[in-house]
């Protein structure tokens, strides 16, 4: 189980009332949720390995040379030496390191590479791994891991943190009409605002998928395109072919890297706290109460 730990973090955030604070006062809604959640994940899916995947680099610079929007609108401040400073809520920042302190003390592995994202990481876990993978997350991005054959699915948040659905490649295109690697075309062509991808203009998800579907894939669209194929609308032609820059360049950042280096780590889920003091002193300093219990229970079983 690959845990895309930012996305639920935020998402504990915000579906956890502020008033959940630490004894100093301290909001602790984001750890108090996600831990919460991996408690109910461990006793829902029982992962024999689990890895907390982070985001060393939240907009790489190789991602954003090639899009300069690539997530621009979310910098709080440039730093030169990278990476920015991502706009985030300032009770929310004081919590991650609570949250990394707290994984670690339990025991359960968090890992990121420095000059890629999460969805990196988890792509190249996914990539490697020998048995089937259960990947959460709240970002639709890494639907395009989804590989029956390999046994990758995502489990996506709908609603808060609790309700889960699983996306296999049958649930995938009976919502998109494509399957895992599609989505990264579907992605490229339909744009993402959130990610400060501008897509084609005029060309939605639905003629997105259309179009993958009538070529296969986003090769298969510029190639009928340079053929002079007669099923694109003039309207169609004159958006795709006026997109060419962009379509050179955005399945590079749009697809998750799968051959990131990664440290040597331990993903075997813990039965009992790495460090069991420390977890004490977390616990009673930010007023962890039954969220840790719930966890510990449920690693316990």
């Amino acid at each position: 189980m690959l845990l895309d730990t930012a996305s639920l973090y935020f998402r504990a955030y915000f579906g956890v009332p502020e008033s959940v604070r630490a004894p100093d006062g301290t909001p602790v809604n984001a750890v108090r949720g996600l831990l919460d959640f991996i408690a109910r994940l461990v006793t829902d899916h029982q992962p024999d390995d689990l890895v907390a995947c982070l985001d060393e680099d939240w907009r790489p610079a190789w991602r954003v040379e090639l899009i300069p929007s690539y997530k621009a609108h979310r910098v709080a401040e440039e730093t030169p030496e990278g990476p920015d400073t991502e706009a985030v809520p300032d009770t929310l920042t004081p919590q991650v390191p609570v949250i990394l302190d707290v994984l670690d003390a339990v025991g359960v592995a968090a890992l990121g590479a420095q000059g890629y994202e999460a969805d990196d990481v988890i792509g190249t876990l996914a990539h490697g791994a020998t048995g089937p993978v259960d990947i959460v997350t709240g970002d639709r991005d890494l639907f395009q891991l989804i590989d029956d054959a390999r046994g990758v699915r995502v489990l996506y948040p709908v609603k808060g943190m609790g309700t889960l659905a699983a996306f296999d490649e049958a649930a995938l295109r009976d919502k998109y009409g494509v399957d895992g690697p599609g989505y990264a075309d579907l992605a490229v062509l339909r744009g993402d605002p959130s990610d400060g991808l501008p897509g084609v203009p005029g060309i939605g998800e639905k003629t997105a998928a259309r179009l993958l579907d009538r070529h296969g894939d986003l090769a298969g669209i510029l190639a009928a395109l340079r053929a002079q194929d007669p099923g694109f609308t003039p309207a169609q032609r004159t958006r795709l072919t006026a997109a060419g820059p962009y379509l050179d360049v955005a399945p590079r950042v749009v697809r998750v890297a799968t051959d990131v280096p990664l440290a040597a780590h331990d993903a075997a889920l813990p039965t009992a706290p790495r460090d069991a003091r420390a977890l004490d002193d977390l616990a009673a300093r930010w007023g962890l109460g039954g969220s840790l219990t719930r966890l510990l229970a449920a690693l316990d079983r």
